[in-house]
């Protein structure tokens, strides 16, 4: 009997997972913190790309990673109950579709109720075709995805064609959500920030680039992740949820609903994909577009598996990914070229703790390798290709994240067949 299934049965349990790992504390997420922003001080010091530790970057930065962290978390909900999603780029599309059609006649919160909607129905889709029909979950996700992405271009051109600003590949525009701007905080830390001061103006940097402007969405995004936190890990629902994805025979033995739970996951997840779409459409742009997420369902999928399904590491695969994003947006070449000294220090901690904990020996030496190549690279050139720039996301989260996860674990029975009745 698994521990998690035990624990959903009421039973003591000393550990939530097989095997337990010290866990991170709050006070040291604070001083790693505070490392990040020296050792960026320190480069920006160093290179002169003031743009590595703007407001704008950071500002970019969050604007890029949302809507990823939206489709990680709708990964994580669904793939915690058993149910592999890889069609969370299509309920990313119907996201979009959604908050481009109620959003352009109603206003952008029904826009983004919408969006919510349309996502969820994907994902009730898909829990349909998986849980109820069993299909398998990769045939059933490629699907959806194909299917959204037919479907929302012919909707357009019922829907958007004749109205001004419409047509068959984008909505007319939609209202703007409210921002949030801390009252007399921007000026004040826009002049520290203009002074370049070591450390002082990247932090002010920072903090400006967090407080002002901000989308109320973001912020919802960042309450459903520490939110989905707590639910997940703090609630007995949560408890048999997961459960479902370690054991489902054991948890049907015990009187879980498995089915049930495995529905709610998956349109949670749906829903979830729909929010980030709806971060694209009306925050990232003003209006729906055709092709808009841009695969960004497969990124977040990626930072999921990446952050080894826990809310923590997909929030920081999807906040690595839109630094890096938005790096290469400004000053491309210089910044980027910047970033390679950036990269090179994290993977230089990364080696020490690995040393540290005795970590296993051919990992170190790759990471090591790596590091040595970056340095190379930042001493060697004056500059990135423009060519490589555009690529400089998808390498550095890649390069970083798979040598910061040497342990990854998914669900026992992530992606398995379940069918009611096999636990007795």
């Amino acid at each position: 009997m698994s521990v998690e299934v035990a624990a959903a049965a009421g039973a003591p349990t000393p550990v939530d997972e097989p095997t337990r790992r010290r866990r991170i504390g709050a006070g040291t997420w604070a001083l790693l913190g505070l490392g990040a922003v020296v050792a960026l001080a320190a480069v920006r010091a160093v290179t002169g790309a003031n743009d590595i530790a703007s407001s704008g970057t950071i500002a970019a930065a969050i604007g890029l990673a949302v809507p990823i962290a939206m489709a990680a978390l709708g990964g994580l909900w669904s793939e915690r109950s058993g149910v592999v999603n890889i069609g969370l780029e299509g309920m990313m599309i119907f996201g979009t579709w959604g908050a481009g059609f109620a959003g352009y006649q109603w206003g952008p919160w029904a826009g983004l109720a919408a969006g919510i909607v349309f996502g969820a129905l994907g994902g009730l889709l898909h829990a349909v075709a998986t849980v109820t029909f069993n299909v398998d979950h990769i045939v059933s996700g490629v699907a959806i995805n194909l299917l959204a992405a037919g479907a929302v271009k012919y909707l357009s051109g019922l829907a958007f064609v004749g109205h001004p600003g419409g047509g068959k590949t984008q909505s007319p525009p939609i209202g703007d959500l409210p921002t949030l701007t801390i009252p007399g905080v921007s000026d004040g830390l826009g002049t520290i920030e203009d002074k370049h001061w070591f450390f002082v103006s990247d932090l002010a940097a920072i903090v400006r680039g967090v407080t002002t402007g901000m989308s109320i969405l973001t912020l919802i995004a960042i309450l459903l992740v520490i939110g989905s936190f707590f639910v997940l890990w703090r609630t007995a629902f949560g408890l048999r949820l997961r459960s479902c994805g370690e054991n489902p025979v054991a948890a049907e033995s015990l009187g879980v609903n498995v089915y049930l739970y495995k529905y709610a996951a998956v349109v949670a997840s749906g829903a979830f994909a729909g929010i980030g779409g709806v971060f694209l459409a009306e925050v990232a742009a003003s209006a729906y577009r055709d092709g808009q997420t841009g695969g960004r369902g497969f990124i977040g999928l990626a930072a999921m598996i990446f952050g080894n399904w826990r809310p923590g590491g997909l929030l920081a695969g999807s906040a690595l990914f839109g630094y890096t994003d938005a790096l290469q947006l400004r000053r491309g070449g210089e910044s980027v070229h910047a970033l390679l000294l950036v990269l090179f220090l994290i993977l230089l901690g990364l080696v020490a703790v690995r040393v540290l904990r005795r970590a296993n020996l051919a990992t170190t030496l790759v990471a090591t390798a790596c590091a040595v190549g970056l340095l190379l690279w930042y001493l060697l050139t004056d500059e990135v290709p423009s060519d490589f720039t555009g690529m400089t996301p998808y390498v550095a989260t890649l390069l970083v994240l798979s040598l910061a996860s040497q342990r990854l674990r998914m669900p026992a029975a992530d992606g398995l067949r379940y069918r009611r009745g096999e636990g007795g």
